[in-house]
């Protein structure tokens, strides 16, 4: 059977102390693996070192951004670039440490044959974080408990970060249209996935807080995921009533 081509897509702004160390790591963990870093434009330099790494190593790429365009038009850029190149599974990867290569083997298996994206998740028996604050614990169950209520789904880790796509799926949706930003992005692809007749599975990981470098999450990250998802879930009963 042939092994699949795996791509990991790793987003970068200012991640420079980070992204040797999660480049080979990720590098080691499987020999399926190839890294793609979207980087956007980072003024520490983040993109020059990745560039000297994929110099010496075929298996890493850079795309070089010329703004902060945000984490989702990110994920977008490289599952485009993937998607063109033919890998038949496409991952969302943190450049910070907090999602552990290590774990993306056991990801891929849990996937299987027939599933269409496989999530690593905090809030499912087995998963864990380490080093967060119980008001970011607190924030996270919440938002997800707020998701699964307002829009009827499954999912206990909807805003995770760490994800499997098989590339299948993704070709059936209209990517174009997506432009949510920041961590409402992994809720927007959740529903889309679901809409679209795939099957998700979630896959327990220990989440770890970044050890070095600044978290990018901000309070309009935050509002812009509660309000959108509130939309979402209006949208969604109003057309189950209308029988759409």
């Amino acid at each position: 059977m042939q092994r699949p081509r795996i791509l990991v897509i790793i987003p970068t702004y200012d991640e420079r102390d980070n992204i040797v160390g999660i480049v080979e790591r990720t590098l080691a963990a499987s020999p399926d693996h190839r890294v793609l870093v979207v980087d956007d434009g980072s003024p520490d330099g983040t993109g020059d070192v990745v560039e000297a790494i994929a110099a010496v190593d075929d298996r890493v790429d850079v795309l070089h951004r010329t703004g902060k365009l945000g984490l989702g038009s990110a994920y977008l850029t490289g599952f485009a670039w993937g998607l063109e190149r033919d890998f038949d599974l496409l991952v969302e990867m943190d450049a910070d440490g907090s999602h552990a290569p290590e774990s993306l083997p056991a990801m891929v298996e849990h996937l299987g044959a027939d599933g269409s994206l496989v999530i690593g998740s905090r809030w499912v028996p087995g998963g864990a974080v380490v080093d967060w604050p119980r008001s970011r614990q607190l924030l996270s169950r919440g938002g997800n408990a707020y998701a699964r209520l307002m829009l009827g789904i499954h999912v206990r880790d909807a805003t995770a970060g760490f994800r499997v796509y098989r590339s299948d799926v993704l070709r059936h949706i209209d990517l174009t249209g997506v432009d949510s930003k920041g961590y409402c992005f992994q809720v927007d692809m959740t529903l889309r996935v679901l809409d679209a007749g795939g099957t998700i599975v979630e896959h327990p990981i220990t989440f770890r807080e970044r050890e070095l470098g600044q978290s990018k999450m901000s309070r309009g990250i935050v509002a812009e995921a509660m309000w959108k998802v509130t939309v979402w879930g209006v949208l969604r009963r109003w057309r189950r009533l209308l029988g759409r």
